[in-house]
């Protein structure tokens, strides 16, 4: 698979407990960008933030949270980006999606030789 040098980073906000179809949401995101064909998608895991509710969620010891923040990046052309954004709209209660032009300068599935 080939992605343009010019992308689009979309980064999506939920909570480590929301769930969509019986699954975590951020694993139904992940198995969906798949579906439509994304370039990838990496989840990454918070250890203390706060969203639209202000209520600040933290990994700290005394202070356990089962709701830690999570994020979603995908990056890929425009074009597949904003096909996916409704199928994953629907999916979303309470989060974020932001969405920003990025430049890649290398996307590698294997070891090919290098220049």
């Amino acid at each position: 698979m080939t992605i343009p040098e010019e992308g689009w980073l979309l980064r999506i906000f939920v909570g480590e407990s929301d769930r969509h179809e019986g699954k975590p949401l951020y694993e139904w995101i992940v198995l969906a960008a798949r579906e439509q064909g994304l370039a990838g998608t990496t989840v990454l895991r918070g250890i203390e933030g706060f969203g639209a509710h202000s209520r600040v969620h933290t990994a700290k010891i005394l202070r356990l949270s089962e709701d830690l923040p999570i994020v979603i990046e995908i990056v890929d052309a425009l074009d597949k980006i904003e096909a996916f954004l409704p199928v994953v709209d629907h999916a979303i209660a309470e989060g974020m999606a932001t969405l920003e032009r990025v430049q890649i300068r290398f996307y590698r599935s294997g070891r090919a030789p290098r220049p």
